[in-house]
């Protein structure tokens, strides 16, 4: 892999981790409460965030594309990915992975799963390109920053809530700020006071006013479509 590929893949490790180690301490009726990702409860986040991670293992072990055709901002694009078809699957297959009662399970399941996304991954050249499920030819790196926006973004979404205060780390923080704005990300951080403020204004996970999003808009953001 190279640098840049390794660097996302430990932050991304270093995510799952968290996550399990928040997930690990909740009580059982927490698993139950409504998150804003409606219809998911807290089980059905985890699951969406448990599915989005097995699809590595399998692209991975696919032939790969000859060159990449979208990077990372570009995947989360308002096409049919999210059609009104494809948000009801994406809910349902979430539902379905979280249907166990026992939340001990979940966790085990995700464990498994982030462990394996870094071991057949951490060994890939350098240049490797995967096809997402979508049709995308990506580098193996930008596809694996979209995984770090879904455990990261969906992470806020279990941490708020349960609620608790977030978990995200300084290093995913930065990573999912600079998809976001780009080399001007510790400008927009500064112009909002926090960093965790900025990636939920940015994300649709806080209302902003027209003075908010109009400051964002200066600021770069690249909205991302984000179902």
């Amino acid at each position: 892999m190279s640098d840049e590929a390794r660097v996302v893949l430990s932050v991304l490790g270093g995510e799952v981790g968290a996550l399990v180690a928040a997930l690990s301490a909740l009580p059982a009726l927490a698993w139950e409460r409504p998150t804003r990702c409606d219809p998911w409860r807290v089980r059905d986040v985890v699951g969406h965030v448990i599915v989005v991670l097995s699809r590595v293992p399998d692209m991975v072990a696919a032939p790969a594309p000859e060159r990449a055709g979208t990077t990372a901002a570009a995947y989360y694009r308002a096409d049919g990915r999210f059609s009104d078809d494809t948000n009801d699957e994406r809910v349902r297959t979430a539902q379905r992975r979280a249907a166990d009662p026992d939340p001990a399970l979940l966790v085990r399941d995700l464990v498994d799963t982030g462990r394996t996304v870094v071991e057949v991954c951490r060994e890939e050249p350098a240049d490797r390109v995967v096809r997402t499920r979508h049709g995308d030819a990506m580098l193996l790196t930008d596809f694996l920053t979209t995984r770090l926006v879904e455990v990261g973004l969906h992470g806020l979404d279990v941490a708020d809530a349960v609620p608790r205060e977030p978990w995200l780390g300084p290093a995913a923080t930065e990573h999912l700020l600079r998809l976001l704005f780009g080399p001007r990300w510790q400008v927009a951080v500064d112009a909002t006071g926090d960093p965790i403020t900025l990636l939920r204004r940015a994300t649709g996970r806080e209302p902003v006013t027209a003075e908010q999003r109009r400051v964002l808009d200066q600021l770069g953001l690249r909205h991302l479509a984000l179902g």
